[in-house]
Order: C-alpha cells, then sequence, then structure tokens
C-alpha cells in the first residue's frame, strides 16, 4: 500500500472515530444516559435552578424510620439528571441561652446527587433525639453547589423556643432547597443548665 493511500486510510479512520464521539455527546446532551436510559439535561443550571430541582427530594424523618436518620435525599418526579450535581447537607447546634440562641455549625455532608437513588444522611454525634439534651436544638439544610458564604449563613429570632418553627432560621440566599428545625425542649441559661425559677421551688 503506498503512503497516500495510508494518509487516507488513516484519516478516514480519524473522521469516523470523531463521528462517533460527537454523536455520543450529542445523545448525552439531549437526554441520553451512558446506560441507555433517558435523563434530565441539567448543563448550565443556575444554583437557584438546581434548588428547586432538590426541594421536593429532601424530606426529615423526624424518627418515623431512626432515631438516627436526620436528611433522605430522594429522587424527584421525572427522569433522572444527566449530570449529578453537588449537594451540602449541614447541620448547626442551636443553644438556647439567656442571652438569645447560639447557632454553631458541627457538621457539613458534601455529596454527589442525580435523582436516581435516595441517600440518607445521619444526624452528627450526640445531636440525635436519643442523646440531646433539652436546651440544644438541631437546625439541618440542604442545598446545591459550594458550602454557604458568611453572609448566607443562617440567623435565629432573638430566642428559640419549643414553640419555634424553622420560620425562625432565616438564610441570606435563596439557593438553600430545604430547611428544618427541631427546637430545643426547654428554655436554658447562657450556661446550657435550666434557666433558675426565679420563684423558689414552691413554685411551677
Amino acid at each position: 500500500m503506498s503512503r497516500p493511500q495510508l494518509a487516507h486510510g488513516s484519516l478516514t479512520s480519524l473522521a469516523a472515530a470523531l463521528t462517533l464521539l460527537t454523536t455520543g455527546c450529542a445523545g448525552k446532551a439531549d437526554g441520553a444516559r451512558a446506560d441507555g436510559d433517558t435523563c434530565r439535561a441539567d448543563g448550565g443550571w443556575s444554583a437557584e435552578k438546581q434548588a428547586r430541582w432538590l426541594r421536593p427530594a429532601v424530606s426529615f424523618p423526624d424518627g418515623a424510620a431512626t432515631e438516627d436518620a436526620a436528611v433522605v435525599i430522594g429522587s424527584p418526579t421525572g427522569e433522572p439528571l444527566c449530570e449529578p450535581i453537588t449537594v451540602q447537607v449541614q447541620f448547626w447546634e442551636a443553644t438556647a441561652t439567656t442571652a438569645g440562641t447560639d447557632l454553631r455549625s458541627v457538621r457539613r455532608v458534601r455529596m454527589t446527587a442525580d435523582g436516581s437513588r435516595p441517600r440518607t444522611i445521619l444526624f452528627p454525634a450526640g445531636l440525635s433525639p436519643a442523646e440531646r439534651d433539652g436546651c440544644t436544638g438541631v437546625l439541618m439544610a440542604a442545598y446545591p453547589g459550594v458550602p454557604l458564604k458568611q453572609t448566607e449563613l443562617p440567623t435565629a429570632a432573638a430566642r428559640l423556643t419549643p414553640a419555634s418553627t424553622t420560620a425562625d432560621t432565616a438564610f441570606g440566599t435563596s439557593r438553600v432547597a430545604a430547611r428544618h428545625l427541631l427546637p430545643p425542649t426547654k428554655a436554658c441559661g447562657a450556661s446550657g443548665g435550666p434557666t433558675p425559677n426565679p420563684w423558689g421551688g414552691d413554685h411551677p
């Protein structure tokens, strides 16, 4: 075989390979997963759009399944995403004091999610319902992308009480997909103990 024929054959093979690659990429962009299943294209989604997709997938068992299960990232209705997104699940210890409420980040779990299978995240050590005391609550949040910046962190009402709800903890960003508060079960002093009864032991 002559050199021109060899060169022509090489160019033909290269063109075929490029066509195959291009077809594969285009198929994926159009909703074809590598395993042949269809998927939802999510390339170029903003953090807010990712949060809208994530919101219906997040649930907080509250002891319905197991006391250690805190957050479940499930499967939203519809097709899974073609490319998984980064999801952060973060926990804050919420301690009621005479000065207000102290929110302290204690754990952040980074994962990827595409909606194809559920993921369960457990409570941080010491903060499960069976472990934490009445002065301590837990704030949980799930959001896409990078960890929250200082300006995006949650703030609490003047003092969280047993009647406090998730609405009493505000975040400085719209990319938080879901949040949930388990409030303290009693008001506590700055030392972490119960607030003293000013009327003495003969009064409730």
